[in-house]
């Protein structure tokens, strides 16, 4: 029998005290009344995606992690600065997901992205149609009543108002995504690990 396709996709994981201030700010969202309906994501899995593959065949794995390696080559570790929140779409009757933002960092997470288009390219996987805007993904509201999403939507952008945390990004990792079967698993594949900080 063939092996599953492998879900992957290309982020940078959010380390441990991170995901304790963005606990901190969520939880009394979550626990709102209209916050229930969302699909919170587990904090343990916080990430920055900078790609998505999706369904890979296994045999095509180790070209990707070459072409990931290539893409991020060697470059130095940097701060990420979060700060504020927001949903998607940004304009439209119903929002379908709920992100904290990114003040410091969106240029240097940016320069991987475009550096990692051309190897990916070579196997198959174009360049994105869409402008790359980095986030953290917090909450899914697609299953959730039109009313309750916006305001839990505005609880969090209320909440996350004067709210800011930093963490240093010092690795890039190609995660395979385990769906079904209770709450999502990410099996990291490969790890990039960034030089020391500059200056």
């Amino acid at each position: 029998m063939a092996e599953a396709l492998h879900r992957l996709f290309v982020a940078v994981p959010v380390p441990a005290e991170t995901r304790e201030a963005c606990h901190a700010l969520i939880e009394p969202v979550r626990t709102l009344p209209f916050g229930r309906y969302a699909r919170w994501v587990h904090l343990d899995t916080l990430h920055v995606t900078l790609r998505f593959l999706g369904d890979t065949p296994p045999e095509r794995v180790p070209a990707v992690v070459e072409a990931v390696r290539e893409g991020v080559g060697r470059r130095p570790a940097f701060e990420v600065r979060l700060g504020g929140a927001g949903s998607f779409p940004p304009e439209g009757r119903k929002i379908r997901a709920l992100w904290l933002g990114i003040v410091d960092g969106a240029t240097q997470l940016g320069s991987i992205v475009d550096d990692l288009t051309p190897p990916l390219a070579r196997l198959g996987w174009p360049a994105e149609a869409r402008q790359f805007r980095p986030h953290l993904t917090v909450a899914r509201t697609d299953a959730t009543g039109i009313r309750d999403a916006a305001l839990t939507a505005q609880a969090l952008e209320a909440a996350a108002e004067d709210w800011t945390t930093t963490f240093t990004v010092d690795r890039v990792v190609l995660f395979r995504s385990h769906l079904g079967g209770g709450r999502p698993r990410h099996e990291p594949l490969d790890e990039i690990l960034l030089g020391a900080p500059e200056g």
